[in-house]
Parts: C-alpha cells; sequence; structure tokens
C-alpha cells in the first residue's frame, strides 16, 4: 500500500467505495487523515465498514470542513452526465475535488529525485490493458522490479509502497486523467482515439482534451509516444513539439520516417540512422491482429526508452501470452477456433478482432455504444454469419444487411449453439467462432468478464462433448 501523508490531521472524504475508493480511504487513513466514506450501494458500505472505514452519508453533512473531496473514477467531477449530489455540495463549499491517481501523482512528486520510481503512463480507447499488460511482462522478462496497475489489476494506491528501482506501469482511463492534476509520467503512451465515454466527455473535443492530460507535467528526459494510426495521432504529436519531452511515433499501418512501425508483421525500429527489424510478430502467438502490433511497437517503444535491449524485448514479444477476454484463444475443435474477445465494448475493438481472421462466425450485440458498427462494416466480408444478441441486435442486424448474413439470437447460449452448428458444415479450412460485441454487456451481464466467463463455459462444454477418435478406431 501506498501511504498518503498529506491530509494528516484533516478530514478527506470518499465518495464510491469500488477497489479505488477502498484503497484510496486505506492509504489516507495509514497517512492519519481523517476518512469520511460514502457509496449509494449497500453491500460497498457494508465492505467498508468491515474494513474499520467510517461510513457518513455525504449528502447530509457540511462538506465545508474537507480538504478534499476524492472520486472513484465513474463518478462523474463534472457536469456531465450528471453530477452526483455530493459533488454539488463539495463545489458549493469550494472542497477541492481530486482521484485517487492525483493522489499517487502528489505522492511519487513528493520524493526525492533520487528515490523516484520510473512511471510509465498509458491510456487510448482501446488495447491499453493489453499494451500494460505487455510493458510490465517485458521489463520483467528483462529482470526490472515493474509492477502495473491503475485500471487494470490493482488500484494504484494499493501498489507496493514506492521506492528506488521500481517501474510503475498504469492503466489510466480518461475518467482517471480528466482530475489528475499532478500525474508526471516519465513515460507516457496515447494509442489511439476513438468515440467513447461521450456522454462523460461531451464531445470527441472534451474526450482528447481528457486523454491527452497523460503529457501533463513531462519534463526533459521523459519520452511521449503517440499511436498515429488514427486521425487525431499525427496532429497530438504535432501539439507536443514545443515540449520538453523527446517524442517517438508508432504505427501499424504504415512506415515512419522515423518511429516504430510494423508493416507485415515486421517490427521495425527507425528511431535511430537506419531503420532495423526487431521481430516477426506472426511468429508472437499473443500478438495477433493488427491492432496487437501498434500495441507491441509501443511496448517496445517504452521498453527502449528504459534502457532493455532489442534483443530482451522481442523475447519479451514472443513469450507473452495474451489477457483473458482480449482475442483469448480458448480451444480448438477440429478446424474450428473458439476466441474470446468480450473486452471488445465498442466497435473500434470489434473491428479488429473481425480483421484479424478470416471464415469468422461473429457473435455480436448488447449495449452499443456511440460508434456502432461503423468499424466494421469494411471488414464484414471476413464475417461468415454474424449471431446477434442482447438489445442492439435489431439495429446490428439493419446495419449489416448487405453485408453479410444475421441471425437473431437474443441470448450469448443461443448464439453460441448457432455458431457452432453453422461453422460445423460451413467447410472453411479454419472457421473462428468469435465473441467481440462491439458492445458494453450490461443489458444481460454484471460486466464484460461475467460475459467472456459464460462464453468460456460454453466453449468447455463443447470441447468436452467433442470426443475425437484414436488412430486406427471408428467413431
Amino acid at each position: 500500500m501506498i501511504q498518503i501523508d498529506e491530509f494528516s490531521g484533516r478530514n478527506i472524504a470518499i465518495l464510491g467505495l469500488g477497489r479505488t475508493g477502498l484503497a484510496a480511504a486505506k492509504s489516507l487513513i495509514a497517512g492519519g487523515a481523517g476518512v469520511l466514506a460514502w457509496d449509494d450501494g449497500e453491500a460497498q458500505r457494508a465492505e467498508a465498514e468491515a474494513a474499520g472505514i467510517s461510513i457518513v452519508d455525504l449528502c447530509r453533512r457540511d462538506l465545508s470542513d474537507l480538504a478534499a473531496l476524492v472520486l472513484s473514477p465513474g463518478i462523474p467531477p463534472f457536469d456531465l452526465p450528471e453530477p452526483h449530489h455530493a459533488v454539488t455540495l463539495a463545489r458549493a463549499c469550494d472542497v477541492p475535488i481530486i482521484n485517487d491517481v492525483e493522489l499517487f501523482g502528489r505522492a511519487m512528486n513528493a520524493l526525492p529525485a533520487e528515490d523516484r520510481p520510473k512511471l510509465v503512463g498509458i491510456t487510448g480507447t482501446n488495447g491499453k490493458s493489453t499494451t500494460t499488460a505487455l510493458v510490465t511482462h517485458i521489463l520483467q522478462s528483462a529482470h526490472l522490479n515493474a509492477i502495473c496497475g491503475g485500471n487494470i489489476g490493482r488500484a494504484c494506491l494499493d501498489l507496493p509502497a514506492l521506492s528506488r528501482g521500481q517501474v510503475i506501469v498504469l492503466e489510466l482511463s480518461s475518467y482517471q486523467l480528466e482530475i489528475a492534476d499532478h500525474l508526471r509520467c516519465d513515460v507516457a503512451l496515447l494509442l489511439n482515439l476513438s468515440p467513447d465515454h461521450l456522454d462523460r466527455h461531451g464531445d470527441m473535443a472534451g474526450y482528447q482534451q481528457a486523454k491527452v492530460r497523460i503529457f501533463k507535467n513531462q519534463q526533459q528526459g521523459d519520452m511521449a509516444i503517440v499511436g498515429v494510426d488514427d486521425t487525431e495521432g499525427d496532429a497530438i504529436l504535432a501539439d507536443l513539439e514545443e515540449g520538453p519531452q523527446s517524442l517517438c511515433a508508432v504505427s501499424a499501418s504504415r512506415a515512419l520516417s522515423h518511429g516504430i512501425y510494423v508493416l507485415g508483421g515486421k517490427l521495425v525500429d527507425a528511431s535511430g540512422d537506419a531503420p532495423v527489424e526487431i521481430a516477426d510478430l506472426s511468429q508472437a502467438p499473443g500478438l495477433r491482429g493488427q491492432h496487437n502490433w501498434q500495441n507491441a511497437a509501443a511496448a517496445y517503444a517504452i521498453a527502449r526508452h528504459l534502457a532493455v535491449s532489442p534483443e530482451r524485448i522481442a523475447e519479451g514479444l514472443y513469450s507473452f501470452k495474451g489477457l483473458a477476454h482480449r482475442m483469448e484463444l480458448l480451444g480448438q475443435m477440429g478446424n474450428i477456433l473458439f476466441v474470446n474477445d468480450s473486452k471488445a465494448t465498442n466497435g473500434a475493438a470489434a473491428a479488429r478482432a473481425v480483421s484479424s481472421y478470416s471464415n469468422v462466425y461473429w457473435i455480436g450485440g448488447g449495449l452499443a455504444k456511440e460508434d456502432g458498427l461503423d468499424a466494421i462494416l469494411p471488414h464484414a466480408g471476413n464475417i461468415r454469419k454474424a449471431f446477434l444478441i442482447g438489445k442492439a441486435a435489431p439495429d446490428f442486424g439493419t446495419a449489416l444487411k448487405g453485408h453479410c448474413p444475421t441471425q437473431q439470437c437474443k441470448t450469448l447460449e443461443r448464439a453460441f449453439v448457432a455458431a457452432l452448428k453453422a461453422a460445423a458444415v460451413g467447410g472453411d479450412p479454419e472457421a473462428v467462432i468469435l465473441l467481440s460485441p462491439a458492445c458494453a454487456s450490461f443489458d444481460q451481464f454484471d460486466s464484460f468478464e461475467a460475459r467472456g466467463e459464460a462464453f468460456a463455459i460454453l466453449v468447455e462444454a463443447a470441447l468436452s462433448a467433442f470426443v475425437k477418435p484414436a488412430p486406427g478406431m471408428s467413431s
């Protein structure tokens, strides 16, 4: 745990008691603060109270004595979509509104320079979890003391106490960045941008403004890395040219005169005098698909800035196994592969998976995001048939008309059974039953993890029922 001493002897409130709120409460209490916590959920309040955290309804208390209000990421600090009443009350009392990442940033800045860990910050609409895990894997494989957290795994304040020699790799969402004023990343990465969370940020400009805050406070000797495979990347890189930090562009779609890129699966370092081929990503089983090539290029740029050799990085790329629910290969039944990409909660993410395979029997649907299927339609030729579920199914069926055959299935279980039957008689050399919903999960599941686990259970049952005859035996 990272102890926060800044508020010792003062009252501070926490709103939201998920993993980030609980970690913040414990860190502040350890540092001597008087913590007053609240969550609208009864179960969360009970868990916090059992941990010795004082529960106070912040909407029924005078907040003027608070040194700050710490928000969990899911609670809006501004007017969109609608502020929590406790946030409105705190504003009226001029109480600073911060979050756990801001507390983390202040704790880092309070350390003497020689004792400060290296901090890698990773954001983007898609791929940030995989890239965070990949960077951590590469650094650990190179025997660095690397740990990851933030929006993936452990909350940032639940990580081990800060110390010299650590490399902390944080996945950072736009929700976490929008009020993290003092965070300074030694290496900051913005992978990509596509429409997401616009109800929270108002429009694409507001969303981008939150994301580029990852470069705020960087100094000479730090590194800013920007993916340039979308329309915003080049402009963001140009905007950073006046800053003190070094810059690096990464691409998985074109050669760069200066930067890191992937073409035809070959990772190339063009940051020096001449381009150098580093790795053949077609031989990296955990990094299949062009979107993962962008993740690999970015991870390489980060690790090189931290003085890891190209050879060590290549070894880490080849040995990386990938993450659950992110193009996760669950198994194979004859010529049929089962791929769990439940984390693909928007169209752009699902398009990356669909474009990575041929002969796709695609399971999609749920609660649609703003981008719909626009990013998927150019790759619809890869889809043999779409099996549609959830609230988005009728609209998705309309959008796909003329692009590929569709079937309205309502539930994941029905979609899986239908996809398996179709793939079994499709005659494809390799068929892929792909769950990559392009939607949030909350119409039918508690989370994308729950949705992916439900798919994995269906796959496991199908594989268990599939008995391959022994040589010389008839079925």
